[in-house]
């Protein structure tokens, strides 16, 4: 099992935090809320999305995102993660998945 953090970097203020944003996500919803905590991260800033439990990550700035790859988050491209996702997507929608 991985955690992932994309390299997408959008600018935008988001709340207070205005930065360069980026997504964290994992294989597993447990193991993404374990990894945020120890990024200080809180749940509440999970992103649950409403159209497939493939898309639910957190969006997190740029120190973080290269906080996470220290902490072992794999570093994807944002091509890579849209790959991820469909392939997540396929599994979960398949009737084995």
């Amino acid at each position: 099992m991985s955690v992932y953090v994309d390299d997408w970097r959008q600018p935008a203020r988001v709340g207070p935090v205005t930065g360069r944003w980026s997504h964290l996500l994992a294989d597993t919803e447990p193991e993404l809320h374990a990894f945020a905590e120890r990024l200080g991260l809180k749940q509440a800033w999970y992103q649950r999305h409403r159209r497939h439990p493939a898309l639910n990550h957190y969006d997190v700035t740029e120190p973080t995102r290269l906080e996470a790859i220290a902490l072992g988050a794999v570093p994807l491209t944002w091509r890579e993660t849209g790959r991820l996702i469909r392939k997540w997507r396929r599994a979960e929608d398949s009737p084995d998945g």
